[in-house]
């Protein structure tokens, strides 16, 4: 990594076939409760190395919070994903023992689709991740400010004949 971070990190192995993707749970601070979601997420940066058929992932949590940081792990397998929660604190990741369940959808069209209207906290985080399972990367939205509300919202493309996974923290 760069100079730049000043954090925590840890590493997992993800076995051939599976790939992990880990988010960050944010709260919003209090004060602004009311107005955007209780909790978002932020996705982790890591590098990866091959060992054989495995892959080694080492993730960075930048700034983590002294009272430990909340994580949601995502492997995404071959037509399945495995969620557990995580909390990295005192140098140590502690992971679930038993995957626990989450509340998460998969959106699916024969049509190109669009999702939108979907709101920013101040700091330009979002409630809700849809993600590609075929490789894991989050579907970038475009950023608009609503002309009505002065809000910032965002709307993702999503292409047909193909699933996305979506999730949020409530």
């Amino acid at each position: 990594m760069t100079d730049e971070f000043q954090g925590k990190s840890f590493s997992i192995t993800d076995p051939q076939g599976v790939n992990t993707v880990i988010y960050r749970i944010n709260k919003t601070a209090k004060e602004l409760q009311k107005q955007y979601p209780k909790y978002t997420v932020e996705r982790l940066v890591y590098s990866e190395e091959m060992n054989g058929n495995m892959k080694k992932k080492t993730f960075y949590v930048d700034y983590p919070e002294p009272e430990g940081e909340d994580l949601v792990i995502l492997s995404f397998g071959q037509d399945k994903v495995v969620v557990n929660m995580g909390l990295l604190k005192d140098n140590k990741l502690k992971i679930s023992k038993r995957p626990i369940p989450v509340k998460f959808d998969t959106v699916y069209s024969e049509t190109p689709m669009e999702m939108k209207d979907f709101n920013y906290t101040p700091n330009l985080q979002r409630a809700f991740t849809i993600i590609d399972p075929e490789t894991t990367e989050e579907v970038k939205p475009k950023l608009y400010i609503d002309s009505q509300t002065n809000e910032v919202k965002g709307k993702c493309k999503l292409q047909p004949y193909k699933s996305y996974f979506t999730f949020e923290i409530k």
